[in-house]
């Protein structure tokens, strides 16, 4: 049996359109630019970026509340958010998950439904850009080949000592 591994993800906030089968809180906090603009000036996301026209960011509450009680917390932030968070809090835990190839990763997007030729095109051509620039400066890297595996993986990462990797 697989070791278990507890945590609170981190759910992020964005202006992007809720799809059909998303809820609110559950797989982002949806909200309009105005609500998002009011987070930024508070100082209330910990990191944030601007993507495809649409804003996304991770709330410092959803972190801190739980680091607060113990809990360790999981983020899925794209690459220069991972950089933000990296040089505010040098002792976060940094895993790089990558794709197995970049066919791989546009047959995932196309599977999703619902984006454009335009919004795959330009994703695939960010994801190469991050991996060229990001999966070095993380202290771990896994391949998101298959899903037990990279979970298994991910939990034997958590529960080893941190890398000195910098």
């Amino acid at each position: 049996m697989a070791p278990h591994y507890s945590f609170h993800f981190a759910v992020s906030a964005t202006t992007r359109a809720r799809r059909p089968d998303e809820t609110d809180g559950v797989e982002y906090y949806f909200m309009d630019n105005e609500a998002f603009s009011e987070l930024i000036e508070a100082g209330r996301l910990l990191e944030w970026t601007e993507f495809a026209g649409n804003r996304y960011g991770t709330l410092h509450d959803e972190v801190f509340a739980n680091l607060d009680t113990g809990q360790d917390v999981l983020l899925d932030v794209e690459l220069n958010g991972a950089f933000r968070v990296m040089t505010a809090h040098p002792d976060a835990l940094s895993i790089f998950l990558m794709p197995p190839s970049i066919g791989e990763l546009e047959s995932r997007m196309r599977g999703r439904r619902g984006m454009t030729e335009a919004q795959i095109a330009t994703r695939l051509e960010l994801a190469e850009s991050q991996i060229e620039r990001g999966w070095h400066r993380f202290a771990h890297m896994v391949v998101n080949a298959d899903l037990d595996t990279t979970v298994a993986s991910i939990i034997g990462i958590l529960g080893s000592p941190p890398s000195n990797k910098a």
